[in-house]
């Protein structure tokens, strides 16, 4: 992988370039896979697990269809979509990051 400031390559898992110091995108994540599950799982129809990752649009949008009759039924499979990518390891955080395992 190549540093975005300096260009010079650097290793894949830097979290700075050695060269400039400039942060990569490479930094841990602190959002645990486990914390999004179980939120997706138990309250996932108020958007929790969406808050917990930084979605906090689409989690309010969860939040106000579960809320409303109608979005009751929509709200109900994009909660099993949400958790079937967290079990697969797809759902992201909203900067772009993996969830920790």
């Amino acid at each position: 992988m190549f540093c975005k400031n300096c260009g010079k390559e650097i290793d894949d898992k830097a979290a700075v370039c050695v060269h400039c110091g400039v942060a990569t995108n490479n930094s841990p994540n602190e959002k645990s896979w486990v914390a999004a599950l179980l939120l997706c799982f138990f309250l996932g129809g108020f958007g929790a697990h969406r808050f917990y990752t930084g979605h906090t649009g689409t989690g309010v949008l969860q939040l106000v269809l579960t809320i409303t009759l109608i979005g009751a039924i929509i709200s109900g499979p994009w909660i099993l979509i949400d958790l079937i990518s967290i079990l697969c390891g797809s759902f992201k955080t909203s900067d772009g990051k993996e969830l920790a395992k």
